[in-house]
């Protein structure tokens, strides 16, 4: 009887033993490994790249002036308005000029009068010089008979004093007549000199350009020096950008320089015209001045980045395409032993299709190009070539 319980017990424990080992291998033999993903790789590549200095600046005109008024007066018109586009010579103000008006009468006045003295004094000048000349005549004639002891000392003495007299007489008539000549002068210069006044009153365009401020309205008294306008000449800018003083052996004038316009979305090639030879003892910087070409809608005070062309460096690209951003993240998926694994990286400067990696990455390693949306960390890949 005991016996037979044991072999009972013994066949129930072999059953439960095979049991366990029977279900890993039912568990096991239910997993099936994933397939690999199909995927295109590229490999980092190590290429000679432009090495470029940048700096970034503000477009100004390469000629702007603030008009202003050289005379007091009430300002009549303003025959513009902020940014309208004026010619040479054009008139942009006009101010009350009745009393400049006043004072040219009173300036022609002044020369007609001194005119009407010249007729009298050139006459006076033309008797002084014919009473001279017969007084003369007479002197040699008395000079001969006095010679001849036909006349007496006193006739001869009378003769010379005539001549001594009619002589002060042109001489005064003379000074009298150029006194005559400097005020009539005087009076023309008068004259010019309040119309030159009076012209200050028709505020005129130095050159062709825009108005860029008008902080003047009809009715405001001008002062001389008072800013009534600002006008920036059309069609010639510039990019102002400070650069580090490090650079200021590299650079010169006439240099090739890249511009990027973000606002209208161009890129243009321009040269430095003007190089500060002072260098801005708080920023370490020096002001570099590049003219731009004529662009259309470019105006001043638009923001703009110089490159500065610098040789040439050893960089690492990988395609754009392979890069996923998530906030300031920038990863890669890099293929090792078929199996793809995330890779933080910082990436630099782009060209064309090319993102420059500073770092994270080193040439030669394989990266996921482009990169699927559903590809995650860890996932077993199959690399096309």
């Amino acid at each position: 009887m005991l016996s037979s319980r044991a072999a009972i017990a013994a066949i129930l424990l072999s059953a439960a033993m095979t049991g366990c080992h029977e279900a890993p291998r039912k568990a096991e033999a239910s997993v099936t490994p994933a397939a690999p993903v199909t995927v295109q790789v590229a490999a980092a590549a190590s290429v000679e790249w432009p090495s470029t200095y940048e700096a970034v600046g503000t477009v100004r005109a390469r000629t702007s002036t603030t008009i202003a008024s050289k005379i007091m007066g009430s300002v009549r018109e303003v025959k513009v308005r902020l940014g309208d586009s004026v010619a040479a010579n054009q008139l942009l103000i006009t101010i009350d000029s009745r009393d400049l008006d006043a004072a040219i009468r009173e300036k022609q006045a002044a020369r007609e009068e001194a005119a009407s003295a010249r007729g009298e004094v050139d006459h006076a000048v033309a008797a002084a010089q014919a009473s001279l000349d017969l007084a003369k005549v007479t002197q040699r004639r008395m000079r001969e008979l006095y010679e001849k002891k036909s006349i007496s000392d006193q006739e001869y003495d009378e003769a010379n004093a005539r001549v001594k007299a009619t002589q002060a007489a042109y001489d005064m008539a003379v000074a009298k007549q150029g006194q005559v000549s400097a005020s009539i002068r005087r009076a023309a210069e008068g004259v010019a000199s309040a119309e030159v006044m009076r012209g200050y009153a028709e505020i005129q365009a130095p050159f062709s350009g825009i108005v860029t401020e008008k902080p003047v309205e009809p009715g405001v008294m001008a002062t001389p020096g008072t800013p009534l306008l600002t006008l920036e000449q059309s069609g010639a800018l510039r990019l102002e950008v400070p650069v580090e003083e490090s650079l200021v052996r590299e650079l010169r004038v006439g240099q090739p320089v890249t511009v990027v316009l973000e606002a209208l979305d161009r890129v243009i090639q321009a040269h430095i015209s003007e190089i500060s030879p002072v260098v801005d003892p708080e920023s370490r910087a020096f002001l570099v001045k590049i003219d731009l070409p004529n662009v259309p809608q470019l105006r001043g005070g638009m923001f703009g980045r110089a490159k500065f062309p610098r040789g040439s460096r050893s960089v690492v690209v990988v395609p754009a395409a392979a890069i996923a951003e998530q906030g300031q993240l920038q990863s890669v998926l890099v293929v090792s032993d078929d199996t793809a694994r995330t890779r933080l990286i910082t990436t630099g400067q782009k060209q064309g299709d090319l993102v420059e990696i500073l770092s994270g990455l080193t040439a030669g390693e394989r990266v996921v190009s482009p990169r699927p949306a559903l590809l995650a960390d860890g996932s077993r890949v199959e690399a096309k070539p």
